[in-house]
């Protein structure tokens, strides 16, 4: 299904000019503006850029030879104009093209005169437009805060289906796309109804849109509406819609067992899965393909899923990381390869990488940094409490106490004697008293979600640096360092979609 496509999607965009769906069949009816939706959702993801840029990845050493030279680029944190599954234009025309049908459906239900019976279907657009905007923002811009709001640069926020030849944009500030980002959720949340889809986990169901609101008005400082929205996802009792995670690591670790169990949308705890041409399942697979840069065993045993925590050793966790003689990789096994065979018997076709965008356990950790940047540290403690409950079989009973004596006790993170703690540079002040309950909630979070280009996010809001390093024959060596307020901390626009005028991000000299 074709859909309007904005001019901001440089590299073809005369060609997709005023076209409709369905070889220009007008959007006319509910059932057509529903399938609408189906392609509102954007067709690549931002996880391996975001994995890429943080400190989860290591370049193994000389042994290896990069896989392509795109990944190379990304993990160096270079402007570059390689093209991959997973490059910075695709994820930028996936974006902008799911915000075309987003728009064209919005359009649509307006020409029809704006019936009840498709507040459903306006209600997803408008989260559905929100979202890509978001993720937009999340790899190409800096990150919010009041003081800079003003002065960052934001991305194009496209309201309207584009209609004229060569239009001009502007990218506007970051405080004005958080602004109509915040806009479209709000009016949309009402709108939403679970009835309206055969499957709702593959749509912005009402708990999935809540979710999304909770991450957005953390990342935007507000967080008692951050809290309020957690609380629609959550409800009086969070534990009875968290993931089994005990049951999930009694599975079998080969094959896909355990990522199909991930993905699955009849797991109370996924919220909004979406399908996406990717090849970064492929990377995360145990398999003998990218073995240059990975998550490997050395960041897993100083860092995250096979270091201590709070909880103790990694032997408390449920779901535990599989590691490999023969490849560098330590895995959490949850995102995995999909191949669509457009042609079996040639063996060729496509590869996919299921997105799990929204699940509840990412929910409580988003409320227990909230409460924590409130300064409620009694809620955000035992939500964490709830989360260690459920994720680890540890029984340690949290405390600030508890959490103090433990970070305390740890030296802070270097290249050479790699910690779990690391300095915390946010632009924003912490309550006092908050650096170790935010360091726990910031490990949780890099653990629970490996693999799937959050930790990114934590890094830019906590001014929080990266050292990459090459790993070989037990040595470190640091090739080069991200630092709290290094411009390449907003991966740069596509250099199509700069060379057709779009002002490209900073770079220092």
């Amino acid at each position: 299904m074709g859909v309007v496509v904005s001019a901001l999607m440089f590299g073809s965009c005369d060609s997709y000019l005023d076209e409709t769906p369905d070889n220009r069949t007008e959007v006319d009816s509910k059932d057509k503006i529903s399938k609408l939706l189906v392609t509102a959702y954007p067709k690549n993801n931002f996880q391996m850029i975001a994995e890429f840029a943080s400190d989860n990845i290591d370049d193994n050493g000389s042994k290896y030879s990069p896989y392509t030279r795109f990944l190379s680029d990304a993990w160096e944190w270079k402007d570059t104009k390689e093209e991959d599954n997973d490059s910075e234009q695709n994820l930028w025309d996936a974006c902008y093209s799911a915000i075309a049908a987003a728009n064209l459906a919005l359009e649509s239900i307006d020409k029809l005169g704006n019936p009840e019976d498709l507040n459903p279907q306006r209600g997803e657009a408008l989260i559905c437009r929100a979202y890509s905007h978001f993720v937009l923002s999340y790899i190409f811009c800096n990150t919010w805060t009041e003081a800079g709001k003003d002065k960052e640069l934001g991305i194009p926020y496209m309201k309207a289906t584009e209609k004229t030849v060569s239009p001009t944009y502007e990218r506007g500030t970051l405080g004005s796309v958080y602004e109509n980002i915040a806009e479209d959720i709000e009016a949309g949340l009402p709108l939403i109804s679970d009835d309206a889809y055969s499957v709702p986990k593959y749509h912005f169901n009402r708990s999935a849109a809540y979710a999304f609101a909770t991450r957005f008005f953390l990342y935007y400082g507000k967080y008692d509406r951050a809290i309020e929205c957690a609380n629609q996802v959550l409800g009086s009792n969070p534990t009875s819609v968290l993931r089994d995670w005990q049951s999930y690591g009694k599975l079998d670790r080969n094959k896909m067992i355990q990522p199909n169990a991930y993905f699955d949308a009849d797991d109370k705890a996924n919220l909004l899965i979406y399908d996406t041409y990717s090849t970064w399942g492929r990377y995360c697979y145990p398999a003998s393909i990218n073995e240059k840069y990975t998550h490997n065993e050395t960041i897993a045993k100083t860092e995250t899923c096979q270091s201590t925590g709070v909880w103790g050793s990694s032997s408390v966790l449920y779901h535990q990381a599989a590691n490999y003689s023969d490849i560098p990789k330590c895995i959490m096994r949850k995102v995995g390869q999909y191949f669509e065979y457009t042609d079996v018997a040639a063996g060729v076709g496509y590869v996919h990488t299921l997105v799990n965008a929204f699940n509840t356990d990412g929910v409580l950790l988003d409320r227990a940094e909230a409460y924590a940047l409130k300064g409620d540290f009694a809620k955000s403690i035992a939500d964490m409490q709830v989360f260690e409950n459920n994720y680890t079989k540890s029984k340690v009973v949290l405390s600030e106490d508890v959490i103090n004596n433990f970070y305390d006790n740890i030296e802070y993170y270097t290249a050479e004697k790699p910690t779990i703690k690391k300095e915390l540079n946010p632009t924003f002040a912490l309550p006092k008293g908050s650096d170790n309950l935010i360091q726990f909630i910031l490990y949780a979070r890099r653990i629970l979600t490996l693999d799937e280009g959050l930790r990114w996010g934590d890094i830019k809001r906590y001014g929080i640096e990266v050292r990459h390093r090459i790993v070989e024959n037990n040595t470190v060596l640091v090739v080069d360092s991200l630092m709290k307020d290094d411009p390449r901390r907003a991966i740069q626009i596509p250099y199509n979609v700069m060379t057709a005028g779009l002002k490209a991000n900073p770079r220092n000299k």
